[in-house]
């Protein structure tokens, strides 16, 4: 079977094309390499590989659009944390400023309060935030209410009288805590219920 084999490659000229190269892959020296093999059949009949990485695309993992797309991002988030700060600053700082203004008016309104805890019959309404509040009075401060002499300012949650000129100093520290002030000439009537006639439920 080797034989025909043999004869077949010989008759072809495979073999002589082989011995061919083997002569040709001789070194000068005349010796032939070890094994008497051409170097490309010394691995197996592989040749060796090249020490040189193959030219070809570079991975994408490091390509100029994805450092770009990087940075962008890297960008983008810190723009949003510089946001989330600021908005945090500002929150911050507009609670101090509430804060102060409170402990102002706090101070503005103490020995000033004219609320009676007896002898107020009446009870004056009013709209505030929304809603309708009240206040108790005694006549005289029913009718001072009425002309734009007295005011009211919320503060924690109650209802004070004060006069007008503490709710005008009210007013200028916080317009919001001036809970009801009417203006000379817009003096509204008020019935039985203590209710204004301009009053809408």
């Amino acid at each position: 079977m080797a034989d025909s084999l043999r004869d077949q490659l010989l008759k072809s000229g495979i073999v002589q094309q082989v011995r061919e190269e083997k002569r040709s892959a001789t070194p000068q020296g005349g010796k032939p390499s070890k094994g008497g093999r051409p170097p490309f059949q010394q691995h197996g009949g592989k040749p060796k590989p090249s020490p040189h990485k193959p030219q070809g695309k570079p991975s994408r993992g490091g390509t100029q659009e994805d450092i770009d797309l990087a940075k962008a991002y890297a960008i983008r988030a810190q723009a949003e944390a510089n946001e989330r700060k600021r908005a945090e600053q500002a929150a911050a700082e507009e609670a101090r400023v509430r804060r102060e203004r409170k402990l102002k008016i706090q101070q503005l309104l103490e020995g000033k309060v004219l609320n009676k805890a007896t002898e107020v019959d009446q009870v004056r309404h009013f709209e505030y935030g929304g809603k309708i509040r009240r206040v108790h009075v005694d006549a005289e401060q029913m009718a001072a209410l009425n002309r734009g002499e007295l005011g009211v300012v919320q503060q924690q949650g109650r209802y004070l009288l004060v006069t007008r000129e503490i709710a005008d100093q009210v007013r200028a520290i916080d317009p919001h805590q001036l809970a009801l002030l009417v203006e000379p000439g817009n003096e509204a009537g008020v019935g039985e219920d203590g209710v204004p006639d301009d009053l809408v439920w």
